[in-house]
Formats: C-alpha cells, structure tokens, sequence
C-alpha cells in the first residue's frame, strides 16, 4: 500500500517528527489531496486526538525559517485548503453540504450544482527608499516585540494594486509615493493571504501614524536598521534585495 506525506495540522500547527520531517500515513477519505501524483495530502488534527508517539506540533512561523521555498509553498497549499474547508461547509445558494471535486480544488453543492472555490485575499506589502540610503520601516501596534516591518495591507474592492499601495502608505503614516515598482510575490497562510510586493519611493509628506495600527515608523540609514522580520517572509526578502541592491551600486 502506498503511504502518502501528510500534511496534518492542529490550527496553525503542524506535526512533525524531531527531524521536523512530516508523518507518511494512509490516505483516509476525509483527507485534502495536495497534489495527486506526489501522494501529498492534507488533515485536521482536533484538539481531542492524540499526538502520535514522536511526533510533535511545531508552529508554522517557525518552520518558514527552516523550510526550503518548495516545501514553505506545499505547506502553504496545504493549510489553505484546509482552512477553505473548515470555511465552506454550505452551499452558499441553497444550503446543503457540499462534496469536494474529484478533480479540481472545488466544493460542489449536490443540489444546485454550485462550486465554491479557495478564496485568496491579495494584500499589498511595499519596501520605501528615501534618496539612496535611507527606507521606511514601521513598527506595528497590534505586536510587542521590538521589530519593524514595512507598510501592508489588503486590497480593497475596486482598486488596483498601486492605488492599494498608495493609499495604505497614505493611511498608515501620511506620505505619498512615485516610481511604484512590482517585485515579487509570496502565498502567506494567516490564514489565506497572498502578498505582492512593491518598491516605491518617498515624494511628499510628513511621517504621520495611524495609532491603531503603527506605534512607530522612521527613514532608517541602510547600515543602521532595527530588528527586522524573520527569514522565510517576503518582508525579509525584500529588505535583504534592496540591501544588496545597493552595495552592488
């Protein structure tokens, strides 16, 4: 009998063995196939189930540190549907509970025939340079640590991308910005993000926060930054691009 690599998670936990290697088990019908030819599949481990022998939950955050991009981007998947799951268990037409696609990722009523499928929430997440040595970096007030992090938040309905980054800069620390750049992308499972990063410059204003969201936010010199965001995320990606972008200049 084939045994499949499971992905097997406890909220946003997820259980592995010491070598933080993922359990191979047999397919249950329940189960979230990942991908179909690489026997990858998803699971809720509740709260009233027993960690297997060798086994232990580890957070997510902390093996994003660790992980390859390929096995971060799996993972990624994984708790994904997952959380689209737990999220749709009616049919948002008539009612009933749905049944899962044989094929595609899709939850399709037995009544109507509607399919429900993985919603994905854009946000926008921006590096800002000010002259040649200097970038925004800001501090959230919702955390208590002492990092900083850069300008973030969804999309609205209706806007595009570059207006989003515009006006979340405007709201969150009151400067306005030029030369808006694409950079890259990265799924974010908090639950079911995908950020799109920006470089942008500063054109105007006065640092001004939004005390709700931001406690601080300051040009930092290149060679001076606070404690940063941890390796793995796209923040952290993006600050150590533009640091290298700048000492191959």
């Amino acid at each position: 009998m084939t045994l499949s690599v499971a992905y097997i998670f406890q909220h946003q936990k997820l259980l592995v063995d010491a070598n933080l290697q993922l359990p191979k088990v047999e397919k249950l019908a329940s189960d979230l196939v990942v991908q179909h030819q690489d026997h990858v599949i998803a699971r809720d481990l509740f709260v009233d189930e027993t960690i297997p022998e060798g086994y232990q939950l580890m957070p997510i955050r902390e093996l994003i540190q660790i992980w390859s991009v390929a096995e971060f981007l799996q993972a990624s998947r994984a708790v994904q549907l997952l959380e689209w799951r737990r999220n749709h268990k009616f049919c948002s037409h008539c009612g009933p509970a749905p049944e899962i696609a044989a094929v595609a990722h899709a939850m399709v009523c037995p009544a109507c025939g509607y399919s429900q499928y993985p919603r994905v929430q854009p946000c926008i997440i921006t590096i800002i340079t000010k002259g040649d040595h200097q970038v925004l970096l800001a501090k959230s007030a919702h955390h208590k640590s002492n990092m900083y992090g850069l300008i973030a938040g969804f999309v609205e309905v209706g806007e595009t991308l570059e207006e989003a980054v515009q006006r979340e800069t405007l709201e969150e620390v009151g400067l306005k910005l030029k030369n808006i750049r694409y950079m890259s992308s990265q799924p974010w499972p908090f639950p079911s993000n995908l950020m799109i990063a920006f470089q942008a410059e500063y054109e105007s204003g006065e640092i001004q926060l939004q005390v709700e969201e931001i406690s601080d936010a300051q040009f930092f010199q290149f060679d001076q930054l606070p404690e940063i965001p941890f390796k793995g995320s796209i923040a952290h990606d993006m600050i150590m691009q533009l640091l290298a972008q700048q000492k191959s200049i």
